[in-house]
């Protein structure tokens, strides 16, 4: 499988289908692939199964309460195989995460360097100033200041905007091959979340990132993506190129998406608004 991904340039390859306890599934034989350096979609409502799959990526699902089967292999590992010591070594060092709310991501008891020095410091035991170096490096990379002052601020004493890139910056300190943003931008306002966007586009062609974009937002999806996949109800219900979805949509579900997309108004209609 290994050789196989290698050669094909596949990073992650899942087919999977989860259940919490005795319900019904809330995944059923999802497949999705994502290759290296690729930017992928993943679109659905809330309650399809979005952060599940995520989740079960990253091996964060319980065990004891939630069953995972089927396979999900990243660079050759089945993630679901895994035992918690090696899924810690690959997180935050292979695949990384960024959740939708900074705030709460982030320890709001702890100052920004101390923070990304954990996270430098889990994977690393470099000297102290090859930590310096790569924390410096990585808020550079997410056009955030690399300066002892800002370095010795709360989360609660920056915007919104600032605390996602510094869990932006957290999530890249080890260039991962995988970027998992779940709703990274969902708690943003309209021109910071188009500032976020374009970091995370930035960042994929800058460090060949592959990043895994989750939203329930399909023009945000649109405006980053390679492919987009369409999950409903715990099933992908089509999948493909962002230009095929988007312009030669199949499913009834992505055609309803699509019609739910916001519209700007003709000048004529918008001419005839303003007189009246």
């Amino acid at each position: 499988m290994a050789l196989e991904q290698s050669q094909s340039g596949i990073l992650l390859s899942a087919h999977v289908s989860v259940r919490y306890g005795d319900k019904a599934p809330v995944l059923r034989e999802v497949e999705l692939t994502v290759s290296r350096g690729e930017v992928v979609g993943l679109v659905g409502q809330s309650g399809s199964g979005k952060s599940t799959l995520a989740m079960s990526i990253l091996g964060l699902l319980d065990r004891k309460r939630v069953h995972a089967e089927g396979v999900i292999d990243f660079e050759g590992q089945d993630m679901l195989k895994l035992t918690e010591r090696e899924l810690r070594d690959l997180r935050g060092r292979k695949i990384a995460l960024v959740l939708q709310s900074p705030l709460s991501s982030l320890n709001p008891a702890l100052k920004i360097r101390t923070q990304l020095k954990e996270t430098w410091r889990a994977h690393v035991s470099g000297t102290a100033t090859d930590c310096d170096l790569a924390i410096r490096g990585a808020l550079e990379s997410v056009s955030l200041p690399s300066s002892d002052e800002f370095l010795r601020k709360f989360p609660s004493q920056m915007s919104v905007g600032q605390a996602q890139r510094v869990l932006i910056a957290m999530a890249i300190l080890h260039r991962p091959a995988l970027l998992i943003a779940d709703e990274a931008t969902s708690a943003l306002d309209v021109i910071t979340q188009s500032e976020i966007l374009a970091l995370f586009r930035q960042l994929n062609r800058s460090f060949g990132m592959a990043i895994l974009y989750i939203s329930h937002d399909l023009p945000s999806v649109a405006g980053i993506c390679d492919r987009i996949a369409i999950l409903h109800q715990g099933q992908i219900v089509e999948s493909g190129s962002t230009a095929q979805v988007l312009t030669r949509p199949q499913h009834e579900y992505t055609l309803r998406l699509m019609a739910a997309m916001p519209k700007m108004p003709q000048r004529a209609d918008a001419a005839k608004a303003a007189a009246v």
